[in-house]
């Protein structure tokens, strides 16, 4: 069995999914976490693997960027590959001040402006959630790991770079002002919406690359190291849903 995006026979790949939206950066995470690898896609470049963490079956894919793109594999990967568990994980800008560079997130929701879900199935509201067990989960893993995490409501937008016609109020301002908004990524409101679609569990755990706020951002050295933080509260929680 195959489908357009994805060559992977049924069985190929685990009941819980880790998805980064980098194909490379799921590659060497792939190879730095995962004993006796298998590649099951690199259909578009949209590389996946299955492998064992701790001795047990777990799979990473790449989502690409954008709602989209997430909304396509993801969908796939719950309705004709049996996929039960997906945690996105990836990285974001912060919004906040108190959100910082290398602050881990875990959001409670998504908010959007996208028209994806209502495209989809009709569902007509701004706001997709996660699925409680997977974000307790993903919250007690980091508890017996001793690693803090922000938990709080995202923005997944559709747009990267705005053109802000008010620069003294610029859209990621107003945002947190008016929604709580911690910080923004492109994808978790379409996983949101699939895996509520399919009575699935999805979820995103994130890293905060850069700030919104003060314009810093991680370098690669230290994008690198906080990112392997991230990965390993990732991992060690989809293994225990195994």
């Amino acid at each position: 069995m195959s489908t357009p995006h994805n060559s992977a026979s049924k069985g190929d790949i685990a009941k819980t999914v880790l998805m980064p939206g980098d194909p490379i950066r799921t590659k060497m995470i792939a190879e730095k976490f995962l004993d006796d690898l298998v590649q099951f896609n690199a259909v578009r470049g949209t590389v996946g693997y299955t492998g064992k963490f701790e001795g047990k079956p777990i799979s990473i894919m790449a989502s690409g960027m954008g709602l989209t793109s997430m909304g396509i594999y993801s969908y796939e990967l719950f309705d004709q590959y049996g996929v039960e568990n997906i945690i996105r994980t990836g990285s974001a800008g912060s919004y906040t001040e108190d959100c910082k560079l290398g602050d881990i997130v875990l959001a409670e929701s998504a908010y959007s402006e996208s028209t994806f879900a209502k495209s989809q199935n009709g569902y007509d509201k701004d706001v997709n959630y996660p699925s409680k067990k997977l974000v307790d989960a993903l919250d007690s893993t980091a508890k017996e790991l001793g690693i803090p995490l922000r938990r709080g409501p995202i923005h997944s937008s559709d747009v990267f770079y705005y053109e802000d016609r008010n620069s003294d109020y610029p859209t990621w301002k107003r945002l947190n002002e008016t929604k709580g908004l911690l910080a923004v990524e492109n994808e978790s409101f379409a996983l949101f919406h699939n895996a509520s679609v399919f009575g699935k569990n999805a979820a995103a755990i994130l890293t905060v690359s850069d700030s919104l706020v003060t314009h810093e951002a991680l370098s690669a050295e230290d994008r690198q190291v906080l990112l392997d933080t991230m990965f390993k509260i990732a991992f060690r929680t989809g293994v225990e849903l195994a």
